[in-house]
């Protein structure tokens, strides 16, 4: 792929990353649930955004997921287990799911699932 196919996809994600955020916020009791995908890792984090500060966060990167080995989308789901375990501790039980501009599909959708399956509601 050339440079400019690069920053043409590039900045399609980030015009849907504003058309997305534009309705959501994130609140004291319901934060927001942020997830970045890179291309050898991906990025959770619960943000409460009247204060601008990060509630919980986790990673592939985390000392917990940093020897996992195996498929990117099953330490996706390992990093949204991980995000739900930090916001159980930090008494958050709700948050909005904000998928960052990326296609609701494969390690996105994978973190989701994971935070679902450690208890957090979206």
């Amino acid at each position: 792929m050339s440079a400019s196919t690069n920053m043409r996809k590039q900045l399609l994600r980030l015009r849907r990353k504003a058309h997305i955020r534009k309705n959501l916020e994130g609140s004291q009791e319901r934060p927001r649930l942020s997830v970045y995908r890179s291309l050898s890792h991906i990025y959770a984090q619960v943000i409460d955004d009247v204060t601008g500060k990060t509630l919980a966060a986790a990673s592939t990167l985390s000392p917990e997921l940093k020897d996992g080995k195996g498929k990117k989308k099953d330490l996706a789901k390992e990093v949204g287990k991980l995000v739900a375990k930090k916001c159980q501790e930090a008494k958050i039980e709700t948050v909005v799911f904000d998928r960052n501009g990326f296609m609701y599909h494969g390690r996105v959708a994978a973190v989701a699932e994971g935070a679902r399956e450690g208890g957090l509601k979206f």
